[in-house]
């Protein structure tokens, strides 16, 4: 009897799952199955839904090309300086608000104002910030300027310049969201904590380092996590910044790669773009195992 009340609670619980798993069988597991075996079909041609062999050329072929070592370049350095850089900007910002409780929520939303915002609305304003025309050199060169300096052409310049620009939208972009789960963790730390260390007389910095920082590790690990897969998979605002020919102005991405070589005008060939993609699915998913296993020994939960 017990047996069969089981069996049934089990059945009732795969009921109630099956949904879910049909939806993320059909929109996630058989996609990413169809691109792996289109990955290694050699001369896929999309027309007649035909291919002459199969092996590892198509990636052989997306590891030796220029425009893809240069998109895994900028994607690289993308996250490296964004990932980082906006989560302890973040974190500076969310210790502030959280010190100033009566205006907190107030500053909180105007923080988060920006994550609402358009991505390509946000992306025209830092043009009109840092690009050079024939009638103005941007209000950014303005104040380069002003202190003595030499003007520069942050969006069709040198590629340290756009890569500038873009990290600095990028951290822009990702910011408010940060705030806001932080700031959301600060309050959330039990104030008794905090209370036990003033008794003791515990300076300001060794709280942070022995409470704040291991109470609200979880959500800057969880921060860390998806600002990673975020910056890997950084397309619309390069885009929205520098057009969308990011071959010719050498800041194209990964992800825009793989657009590049569907839909642009190299485009036409599923193979090197399914191989693309499996490599930044491999990229993406070997980081991600290196956090969990960091975290294992640095997040207190």
């Amino acid at each position: 009897m017990m047996r069969d009340k089981t069996i049934n609670s089990g059945l009732k619980g795969w009921i109630y799952l099956l949904p879910a798993v049909l939806f993320l069988g059909v929109f996630m597991v058989y996609p990413l199955v169809d691109v792996l075996v289109y990955s290694f079909e050699e001369g896929y041609n999309s027309a007649s839904q035909t291919y002459f062999g199969i092996g590892s050329y198509n990636y052989a072929y997306v590891l030796r090309d220029p425009y893809f070592l240069q998109a895994l370049k900028n994607t690289f350095l993308l996250v490296i300086i964004t990932v980082p850089l906006s989560t302890g900007i973040a974190l500076l910002i969310s210790l502030g608000l959280n010190s100033i409780k009566p205006f907190r929520d107030l500053f909180q939303t105007i923080y988060f104002l920006p994550y609402v915002t358009n991505t390509l609305a946000v992306g025209m304003v830092f043009m009109i910030l840092f690009k050079k025309t024939a009638y103005s050199d941007g209000l950014i060169n303005l104040l380069i300027s002003c202190f003595g300096g030499e003007g520069v052409d942050f969006i069709d310049g040198p590629y340290w310049a756009k890569m500038f620009v873009l990290c600095i939208y990028t951290i822009w972009v990702v910011m408010p969201f940060k705030i806001l789960i932080l700031t959301s963790a600060l309050a959330a730390v039990d104030q008794q904590y905090y209370n036990a260390a003033k008794v003791d007389g515990t300076s300001k910095f060794r709280t942070f380092a022995r409470i704040t920082l291991p109470m609200i590790s979880p959500m800057i690990f969880y921060l860390i996590i998806t600002g990673f897969i975020g910056a890997f998979k950084a397309y619309s605002d390069v885009v929205a910044l520098f057009g969308t020919n990011l071959n010719a102005a050498g800041m194209n991405t990964i992800v825009g790669y793989v657009y590049d070589m569907l839909y642009g005008d190299s485009g036409g060939y599923p193979s090197y773009a399914s191989a693309a993609a499996i490599l930044l699915f491999a990229i993406v998913f070997t980081i991600t195992c290196i956090n969990l296993l960091i975290s294992k020994r640095k997040v207190y939960y």
